[in-house]
This record gives structure tokens, C-alpha cells and sequence, in this order.
């Protein structure tokens, strides 16, 4: 029997409940519903510079921030308007970072999109087109996307995998995408394959999505295998897919085009479909919003929009304490401190917890109960790590692989002592990578 002939998965890993409440929401159009306040850096390399000056009319679709290098992406306005601002705003990172501010003039008028046919295009033209219309992982990491279809010469990429897990709790909006545009997922899947020159490809979807399975394989062509993967979080670490997809391990600190692999999240291939084809850059992206928000729903909503705007839109927060806000998910997303956060083009939701769902942690002695190893998907010793950042041996952290952790924050999830491993750990990471800097 072959090792995709079961449901694939991997060491390690916890069961969340999955609190999937807007998996029957179909996907709806968001108008700008105030001013949009777009970051120049939304995405890992060199943040873009602005090419627009404040007072100056814009289209949608319209450059306003230039790549500074090939590790960069352009940035384009996601309404027509004017040029409100150019300053510092908050970034759902938490940090202040250049951007622009635009009121729309409620025209939404667009440049010109330039459509051609993607099989008369070389590679270069075809990742030029991608880099062009600014598109960057949109599963959470946000590295620019032609970079990553540009492996080097050297590397031997063999196969192609596509990420439908969307393993985070509350989150459906690729669920949504995989059901509502299976024509463009396989368009764009080809047309990365061909770009990089495979012939294995892997669509690996979670057994709690068999809707999602069925559509994608009934479209699926070529050389295309989709998998249903046992439902575990967190199956859509790339490391993790890519183990349960192929058996393949990423070596430590290593990436995956070390052992052949190139991983696309399904948003970021609709995405380089649209940007490709049709000309059309990173404008929009679809955002589950859920939790206390009353209308919750999958929505398709311009970059730049700000979460008290868009939350206002949907009817505001539903009563009782909200107690955290959260960009992306409960397990890896980013607490925002207030709804003047825009959406940005890693935003996969918007969620709102209230006090009785979010964890309030008041953490006691480790107990090595050895849980935290047991989850671990990176088979890392979660403890170990957190006891020398803690103590300031950050070699000893170093020594432990602290920086192999992908931060999906199992080993917090399942502790006894209610002790925030993960953070700790984040805190170690940032040490490694300040000191490698010196």
C-alpha cells in the first residue's frame, strides 16, 4: 500500500477544536468602507518606497510603493481616491511602519489590466508578471512570490505542493476559496508547474474539509494528486505537509527547495492566476471575520481597510467582553491593541474573542510532564528552551535548534503549568538573530 493510500499525517501535533462557524458563509464583496491605510511592508525583504506624493490622485490597481531590490514587492492602492497621508502607521505585526493613507472617492475607478494568454509567456515573463503585481505568500509568511518560483539553478525541484490544510481554529476563508474558484486554483496550479518544471503535484486538503476534496479533485488535470490529510493542527506548517505529502523531512534551519519542494498557499495561487492572466496586482484578499463580530462571514476585502471600519460594516461586535482581537487565527494570528489595524495582504481573518474563550494565564513551576515534547512538531524540547531563554543562556537555546520552531504554539496549548512556552521561545529567537546580526 502505498503512503498516500491512508490519511497522511506526522508526529506530533494537537486537536483544537476547530470552531470552523463560518464554513457555509460563501464569499461576499466588501466595498471600502472608510479610509485605507496601506503599508509599504507587507511582506519579508526590503519594505517598498512610496512613488505617489500626498495630495496626488490615484487609481486602483495604481503603484504607490516601489520594490527596493528582488527580496521586495511593489504595493498598489486597493481604491481610487487621494493621497491623504504618507507617514507611520500601525502594522498588525504590532510595529509602526511607512504607509499610505487614501480616502476613495467612492468612484473605485481602476487602471487599465492588462489580460493576455499565460501559455505564450516565458518564465521570466511570467514571474515578472507575478513580482509586478506584488503578490506575496498569503498563508501567513508573506515572502515574495516570484522569489520563492526562482529557486536556484542548483536546487533540483521535483515537486510541487499546494496548501488547502487551513489548520488554524475559526478560519475558512481558503476552505471557501477552494469550493467557490476550483478553475483558477488549477489554472494557477499549472501554471506554477510549469513554471518551475514538475510533474508531481500534491493539493493536500484536511478530511474535515471532503467538500473542498471533491471539488478540487473533480478539476483537477495533468499530473495532479489530491489528498485528504488526517484533520491535526498544525498540518499546514509547510515542514509538516510536506512530511505527511511526500515523506520528505526539511532538514533543521533548512528550507524546503533543500529537498526539492516548493509550497504554495491555495490564496496565493488564485492570486498569481489573477495577477498572470487578467494583469490584475494584490488588492483584495479574502478575510474570514468571526468570533463576536455579529455578521461573521468570509468576505472579500480591499488591503488597507480598517478592522473598526470593516467591523462596523458587518454590525459591530456582539455583546459581552471582547477580550482579545486577533489577526489571522487563535494559535499563530497577531493580538491587535485596537481596531485601527489595517488588513493587510498576510490577513487570513479577523477574529474576536471574548473573555470566556481566550486563555488567561497565571503560570506555575514546569511539572516535566514531557507534553510539550510530545506535540512538538519540530521535535524540539519546548522546556529546555524556555528554561535557558529564560535564564539568559541563549547558546544553550541555540544549541536546542530554538530557531527550527515554526511558533504554531502547541507546546503553550497543552501545558499543565499554564507557562507560555511559545513566547518564550519567540523571545530566544529574536536573541539568536540580534546576536547573529552583530
Amino acid at each position: 500500500m502505498s503512503l498516500l493510500a491512508q490519511k497522511p499525517s506526522f508526529r506530533g501535533g494537537i486537536h483544537p477544536p476547530d470552531s470552523k462557524l463560518t464554513r457555509d458563509s460563501e464569499i461576499q464583496d466588501i466595498a471600502p468602507p472608510g479610509s485605507l491605510i496601506i503599508p509599504l511592508s507587507q511582506h519579508i525583504g526590503a519594505p517598498a518606497e512610496p512613488v505617489v506624493e500626498e495630495g496626488e490622485k490615484v487609481k486602483r490597481g495604481q503603484k504607490i510603493g516601489e520594490a527596493q531590490g528582488f527580496v521586495s514587492s511593489p504595493i498598489h492602492a486597493s481604491s481610487s481616491g487621494e493621497v491623504a497621508k504618507i507617514g507611520k502607521f500601525r502594522h498588525p505585526s504590532g510595529s509602526e511602519v511607512k504607509g499610505v493613507k487614501i480616502e476613495p472617492d467612492g468612484e473605485d475607478k481602476s487602471v487599465d489590466f492588462e489580460e493576455t494568454d499565460p501559455g505564450k509567456l516565458s518564465t521570466e515573463e511570467v514571474l515578472e508578471r507575478i513580482q509586478g503585481a506584488g503578490i506575496v505568500g498569503m498563508g501567513g509568511a508573506a515572502f515574495p512570490t516570484h522569489v520563492k518560483l526562482s529557486p536556484p539553478e542548483e536546487e533540483n525541484i521535483d515537486t510541487l505542493v499546494i496548501n488547502g490544510a487551513e489548520c488554524e481554529p475559526y478560519l475558512t476563508s481558503d476552505f471557501r476559496l477552494m469550493l467557490e474558484e476550483p478553475e483558477k486554483l488549477m489554472k494557477g496550479t499549472n501554471l506554477i508547474a510549469d513554471v518551475l518544471e514538475v510533474d508531481q503535484i500534491y493539493f493536500g486538503i484536511e478530511d474535515n474539509k471532503p467538500e473542498a476534496a471533491e471539488v478540487i479533485r473533480d478539476r483537477a488535470n495533468g499530473p495532479v494528486e489530491v489528498v485528504e490529510l488526517a484533520t491535526k493542527y498544525p498540518q499546514g506548517w509547510e515542514n509538516t505537509l510536506i512530511k505527511a505529502l511526500t515523506g520528505r523531512e526539511v532538514p533543521v534551519d533548512g528550507l524546503p527547495l533543500d529537498i526539492g519542494v516548493v509550497v504554495q498557499n491555495v490564496a496565493t495561487v488564485k492570486a498569481i492566476w489573477d495577477g498572470v492572466k487578467f494583469g490584475i496586482p494584490l488588492t483584495e484578499r479574502v478575510v474570514t471575520a468571526t468570533g463576536q463580530i455579529k455578521n461573521s462571514g468570509n468576505y472579500r476585502v480591499r488591503i488597507g481597510t480598517r478592522w473598526e471600519d470593516l467591523i462596523g460594516q458587518l454590525g459591530g461586535l456582539t455583546e459581552g467582553r471582547t477580550a482579545k482581537l486577533i489577526d489571522g487565527g487563535p494559535m499563530m494570528g497577531d493580538t491587535q491593541p485596537e481596531q485601527s489595524t489595517p488588513v493587510v495582504k498576510s490577513t487570513s481573518g479577523l477574529l474576536a474573542l471574548e473573555d470566556k474563550v481566550a486563555v488567561k494565564r497565571d503560570p506555575s513551576p514546569c511539572i516535566r510532564c514531557g507534553k510539550c515534547v510530545d506535540v512538538c512538531p519540530a521535535n524540539l524540547l519546548p522546556t529546555s528552551i524556555y528554561k535557558s531563554v529564560e535564564s539568559g543562556d541563549i547558546e544553550k537555546a541555540e544549541e536546542l535548534n530554538a530557531t527550527a520552531c515554526c511558533e504554531c504554539g502547541s507546546c503553550t496549548y497543552v501545558c499543565p503549568s499554564e507557562i507560555p512556552l511559545v513566547q518564550w521561545i519567540v523571545q530566544g529567537k529574536g536573541e539568536i538573530e540580534k546576536r547573529e546580526g552583530e
